[in-house]
């Protein structure tokens, strides 16, 4: 029976791998949706379709055809402008300056191994899966430093290596979007919330901020913390045995270099933080907002220059402490060198936002969002089953579909103005949307990273594949989607705001 049913399991994920690897890669398959937008509108429009605005009363949309000739000179006009106002392009290089220095001076690197190494071991295990969920300040730093640290420091205390490297990934990737900071993916996904939401209620995007989902992300590291310790120690580890492999390991402390580096970047990072504090701390602080507001302020719409000084400062001074930046020339070569990373985003960026300009500019996302709310709401699927349904899409979509970004400009445009018109305010969507993002990445081989952890796991079990690194990561991604999606119900249920000013409900004037 247990073979059978491994026999299916195996077939199943060849099936995934299968079709997965049959999908274009994401910056082509932008290019044919934006290209079967084109095609839909012009079918659209001829067909004469239209709809009550959700928010204008007798102001009636009607699709726009873009293979008209007012739809061709926009599309060739505006091709520049749709690339330069992608919502995430700027945000995300902007951040990654602050991120990128920090990694290429080796202040992330000796961080999370100073964090691990100095937790004590009856601890190791929740501390490896804390840093995993915390390294995603440092946006994919955590894949490439923590899994091969896991397997190390397990093996150096005579524990399976590989439940230290399932540890370590199940942090850094299932708990991607929990954290006590905001990262690169808090203002990347925002943006695109913010301007899906516009399209129903422009007042109410005016007021949501990129730390929407802060309070729930922040909770939700001490929950996974304690939820992927328990499926290391009571499932994975069991299941591996023991440690029967050649390979040893001898785990190397931070030098005195590096310890001397922290010390200072963690005194930087401190001054650094109340100095812009200080920015908004008292009533006449000049970050203020009206009447001194905080959370509608100018210091909420600079988060993404706040998060890169942040990064920025401490990397700075770690890299001149340990002489990895010895002039400034050291300091534009590291920030170049993490430009030069994100080109693959760039092209990236370029297709995806001629999708969402055409997307929108058509009208098709008002018309999917107003017969979809429609359709939902005529075989009553709401509250827990409707946010149940959504995390199921969104995270079946993920298992082909690896970038988090590239889905939720898909997904954003049709399913934000669908849940507001069901009552559900863009930042519920949001936090629903990253709990199916993050969950299932461990799960499928085509995540990015994916590859690279299977490669680490091969120097202690040569025979590792696809098909054995899912079947250990799975409890994993099964756990954390439970507990995860019953913390949102919960936080749902007690009508608790997700983030600064970002309420689970969205009272719908349509």
């Amino acid at each position: 029976m247990a073979s059978e049913s491994k026999g299916f399991f195996q077939k199943f994920l060849d099936m995934i791998e299968k079709v997965g690897n049959k999908l274009p890669h994401p910056i082509t398959l932008f290019a044919i949706l934006a290209g079967l937008v084109v095609i839909a509108s012009a079918l659209i429009a001829n067909l004469g379709l239209s709809v009550e605005h959700p928010g204008e009363q007798d102001e009636m949309v009607q699709v726009f055809n873009l293979l008209s000739s007012d739809g061709i000179n926009y599309i060739f006009t505006s091709m520049v402008d749709n690339f330069i106002e992608f919502a995430p392009l700027g945000v995300v290089l902007a951040t990654m300056i602050g991120i990128g220095l920090a990694e290429r001076s080796g202040l992330i690197s000796a961080a999370l191994r100073g964090f691990v190494l100095s937790v004590p071991k009856q601890l190791i295990t929740a501390g490896l899966v804390f840093a995993g969920i915390m390294s995603s300040v440092a946006s994919d730093a955590g894949y490439v430093v923590l899994p091969p640290l896991g397997a190390v420091i397990f093996a150096a205390l005579g524990r399976h290596p590989l439940a230290g490297l399932a540890a370590a990934f199940a942090g850094v990737s299932a708990g991607f979007s929990a954290n006590l900071f905001l990262s690169a993916t808090d203002p990347m996904l925002g943006e695109l919330t913010i301007e899906a939401a516009a399209t129903i209620d422009p007042a109410y995007a005016e007021t949501m901020n990129i730390a929407m989902n802060y309070y729930f992300i922040a909770a939700s590291v001490f929950v996974l913390t304690l939820a992927g310790s328990w499926v290391t120690e009571r499932i994975v580890e069991p299941r591996l045995g023991e440690y029967k492999g050649e390979y040893k390991e001898d785990l190397q402390g931070l030098g005195h270099d590096e310890k001397r580096g922290l010390g200072w970047a963690v005194t930087s990072f401190f001054v650094t933080a109340v100095a812009l504090a200080m920015l908004v701390a008292f009533p006449n602080s000049p970050m203020r907002g009206e009447e001194g507001a905080v959370i509608q302020s100018p210091f909420m719409d600079s988060l993404v220059p706040v998060i890169m000084i942040l990064f920025f400062v401490p990397g700075l001074v770690y890299g001149i402490a340990v002489k990895n930046i010895k002039n400034d020339k050291d300091v534009a070569n590291q920030m170049s060198d993490t430009m030069a990373s994100m080109g693959m985003f760039i092209v990236l960026a370029f297709t995806a936002g001629q999708f969402v300009a055409y997307f929108g500019e058509s009208g098709i996302g008002m018309l999917l969002g107003v017969y979809g709310a429609e359709f939902l709401d005529s075989i009553n699927l709401t509250g827990i089953p409707l946010i149940l349904a959504f995390v199921i899409v969104a995270g079946f979509i993920n298992l082909f579909i690896g970038s988090a970004s590239a889905k939720w400009a898909m997904m954003a445009p049709v399913f934000v103005p669908i849940m507001m018109q069901l009552g559900y305010s863009p930042e519920m969507t949001q936090m629903a949307y990253r709990i199916a993002d993050s969950t299932t990445n461990i799960i499928t081989p085509l995540m990015t990273y994916f590859a690279i952890i299977i490669a680490f796991a091969q120097k202690y079990d040569k025979k590792m594949g696809i098909g054995t690194m899912i079947s250990v990561m799975l409890p994993y991604s099964i756990v954390f989607t439970i507990i995860w999606t019953i913390m949102l119900i919960v936080w749902m249920l007690f009508g608790i705001d997700l983030g600064p000013g970002s309420p689970i409900e969205y009272n719908y004037q349509g």
